[in-house]
């Protein structure tokens, strides 16, 4: 199972790389193995600020559609729009090329309550 050390992870599956004020954010490669093959991506919050916990956008895998969940309070300033086209990509490169969003953290006080790479692991008994 790939859990990067240098993310920060939510309880739902959502991993969250922070640079300054800007986080990047996509589902785990847990999540993407759980849901199996994603064929859409659907985030309809670009340039909307969406509270922690709130739901931003949909996955639909092949089975199933899950909500996505905001890590942090933010304005979610980009949508990775390769996933229009290729959204595999969540499947095959979840941490890199598979990223959904980018937001302007508006409440950093929040950082502290996402979960590091081992407490992630222990979360899923990885």
């Amino acid at each position: 199972m790939n859990i990067p050390a240098e993310l920060k992870y939510t309880k739902d599956h959502e991993w969250v790389s922070i640079e300054g004020n800007i986080a990047t954010i996509g589902i785990t490669h847990f999540a993407q193995s759980e849901l199996g093959d994603i064929v859409y991506v659907d985030v309809d919050t670009l340039d909307e600020t969406v509270d922690k916990d709130e739901v931003f956008g949909t996955v639909e895998a092949v089975k199933t559609v899950s909500d996505l969940f905001m890590p942090l309070t933010g304005e979610v300033i980009e949508f990775n729009e390769t996933l229009e086209d290729e959204p595999e990509l969540v499947n095959s490169d979840p941490y890199n090329d598979g990223w959904m969003i980018k937001i302007k953290i508006t409440n950093e006080s929040e950082i502290e309550t996402l979960l590091n790479a081992e407490a992630y692991k222990e979360l899923i008994g990885a």
